[in-house]
C-alpha cells in the first residue's frame, strides 16, 4: 500500500528541526509522498530545500497564502514571483500553492483579490497546478476559477457547501480531505459524495486538532494511514483500494510517479 500526502507545511516553523523524523516516520508507515505546501517568500524557499533534500519524498508547492498578505510588502510581493519563476523547471516543484481568499480577512480582501490573482496567473505562466485555500470562499473561487487557464485546482480541506462541490467536479477540480474526515459529520459527507478520481487526502499540519484519534498529537503525515482507513469506512471500501485511487489520483495531478 503507497500513501499520500498531498497538503502539509513542511517548511513551517513548527516543524523546525524534525523534518528528518517525520519523513522517515511517513516512511515508515508507507507514506511514500509528501507536498511540502508554503505560505510565503521564506516557506516556499524552504519547500524547494526539502524537496531538494528529500528527492522523490518530498514535493514542493510553492506561492502565497491569503493570511500573509497584509504584511506583505510590494518588493516581497515581487520577490516571490521572480523567486518561483526562475525556480520553476525544478524537479521538485510541483505546484503553486497555497494560494486562495479567506472571509475571515475581509479587512484585506483586495488585497487578497490581488495576489491570488497574480498566483493564479503565474500558474497559469508556468503550467502549474494550484493548490486553493478557500475557507467560506469556496463557492465564490469556484465560478472564479474557469476564467483562469490554470493547469489542475486542487481545493484542499473542502467542506461547504456541498452545491460548489457538484460544480468543482463538473470543473474537474480535485479535493483533498485529512483527519476530519474520521470525526466531522460534514466531511465525512463530502468524501461519500466525491468521486473517488478526484478525490486526496491530506493532513495540513503543523495544524492541531484536538479530537480522538489525534488529540495531544503533532500533526504529520503519520496520521494517512488513519485517514485512509476513514475514507474507507465511508465510502465501504477497502483500504487498500481507496490508496491505490489516491496514489493514482496524485500521481495525475502532480504529474510524478511515486515510489
Amino acid at each position: 500500500m503507497k500513501l499520500v500526502d498531498a497538503h502539509i507545511h513542511l517548511s513551517d516553523d513548527d516543524y523546525s528541526g524534525c523534518v528528518d523524523e517525520i519523513v522517515q516516520e511517513a516512511k515508515a508507515l508507507s507514506v511514500v509522498a509528501l507536498v511540502s505546501n508554503s505560505m510565503d517568500l521564506k516557506t516556499s524557499i524552504g519547500s524547494l530545500e526539502l524537496a531538494e533534500r528529500f528527492p522523490s519524498m518530498v514535493y514542493a508547492a510553492v506561492g502565497i497564502h491569503p493570511w500573509t498578505v497584509n504584511d506583505l510588502t510590494d518588493d516581497q510581493f515581487q520577490e516571490t514571483i521572480d523567486f518561483i519563476s526562475k525556480k520553476a523547471k525544478s524537479k521538485g516543484l510541483v505546484a503553486i500553492g497555497e494560494i486562495g481568499l479567506d472571509f475571515k480577512y475581509m479587512n484585506i480582501w483586495d488585497r487578497q483579490l490581488k495576489v491570488f490573482d497574480s498566483m493564479l496567473h503565474l500558474a497559469e505562466k508556468l503550467v502549474l497546478p494550484v493548490i486553493i485555500h478557500s475557507r467560506g470562499t469556496t463557492a465564490q473561487i469556484v465560478d472564479m476559477l474557469p476564467s483562469y487557464s490554470v493547469k489542475k485546482v486542487l481545493l484542499h480541506w473542502f467542506s461547504n457547501p456541498i452545491s460548489a462541490l457538484t460544480k468543482a467536479v463538473d470543473h474537474g477540480f480535485y479535493i483533498s480531505e485529512g483527519a476530519p474526515v474520521v470525526f466531522s459529520n460534514g466531511i465525512r459527507d463530502v468524501v461519500k459524495k466525491v468521486p473517488m478520481e478526484n478525490l486526496l487526502t491530506e493532513t495540513d499540519g503543523p495544524v492541531r486538532f484536538f479530537r480522538p484519534p489525534f488529540q495531544g498529537k503533532r500533526t504529520t503525515s503519520a496520521f494517512i494511514p488513519t485517514i485512509v482507513k476513514a475514507i474507507a469506512e465511508v465510502r465501504k471500501m477497502d483500504p487498500e483500494s481507496v490508496a491505490e485511487h489516491v496514489r493514482e489520483n496524485f500521481e495525475g495531478f502532480f504529474g510524478i510517479k511515486v515510489n
